[in-house]
């Protein structure tokens, strides 16, 4: 579906990747199998230079999925509305097909850390990131999706659980979900929990999309399994498996490849698309 400028107003469902800028000409040569593609926006709220043009001229063949780190949904305080003013200025021109964030918080008072840490699941908790959603999606004029986190603790003051309190979310403002299927295996292994309970629980009918992405492997002090979400290596098969036992309950969703380190040539990451293309295939016979 296109909106009244012709630039695309969903995703495809197929495979995206992550979109690296020395991944350019390779992708503009020969991008198959993917169809679209994501970018932080954070590294494109700037005034002008070869990023943005680049990105203008990609915007011009594949529909475009803006994915929001440093927006701080889950933070004590009011959104930075410099930050926001920023980002719609970048939806604006850019018009991608989707916009999502993180169900995480990044600051505390003026100070912003550069990472994305977790949140107790309270009825105040709710009502705060309830209210900046509706912020986002009235400052952007468009729904949003918002991602469930990798999580390496759970909090004894939380009175739902991940599922329900997203589950609420969507309802109560309307955005949408993105279920990014490693997070929920970290999650899982790190909690020690069922991921595929999790996935049940989870109301894949507001799935807008879904990430894949690498992890690494750690222990903790007391010996047991301690994954961490790193971005920097290929998709572990009990991710993919995951993914398949996902998409069975789901239907086919866009499915994109997240690799922010270490990242490889075009053909390494062009593999992993096909992987996420041959799942999405299965799912659709």
């Amino acid at each position: 579906m296109l909106d009244t400028s012709g630039h695309p107003t969903h995703l495809p469902t197929a495979p995206g990747v992550g979109y690296k800028p020395q991944h350019f000409q390779d992708i503009l040569e020969n991008p198959a199998p993917v169809t679209w593609l994501e970018v932080h926006a954070e590294n494109y709220m700037g005034d002008g230079g070869r990023p943005l043009a680049q990105l203008r001229h990609l915007s011009e063949r594949f529909p475009i999925s803006v994915h929001g780190v440093g927006l701080s949904i889950g933070g004590e305080g009011r959104l930075d509305p410099d930050h926001l003013a920023r980002l719609k200025h970048l939806c604006g021109w850019l018009l991608p097909a989707s916009f999502s964030e993180h169900l995480a918080w990044s600051t505390h008072d003026s100070h912003f850390m550069n990472d994305l840490l977790p949140l107790p699941y309270t009825a105040t908790t709710l009502a705060r990131v309830t209210d900046h959603i509706d912020e986002v999606q009235e400052a952007l004029g468009r729904r949003m999706l918002l991602e469930n986190p990798s999580s390496y603790l759970a909090f004894v003051e939380s009175t739902l659980s991940e599922t329900d309190f997203l589950t609420e979310i969507a309802r109560r403002t309307g955005c949408g979900l993105l279920l990014d299927v490693n997070n929920v295996f970290i999650s899982a292994t790190n909690l020690a929990v069922d991921p595929r309970a999790y996935i049940d629980a989870f109301p894949l009918a507001h799935v807008g999309e879904i990430h894949l992405g690498g992890h690494d492997e750690d222990e903790d002090d007391h010996g047991a399994p301690l994954l961490i979400d790193s971005h920097g290596r290929e998709v572990a098969d009990p991710v993919w498996a995951l993914l398949d036992y996902t998409l069975q309950r789901s239907g086919p969703r866009p499915v994109l490849i997240e690799w922010d380190a270490d990242v490889p040539d075009w053909p390494v990451l062009a593999d992993e698309a096909r992987r996420a293309a041959r799942a999405l295939e299965r799912v659709a016979a």
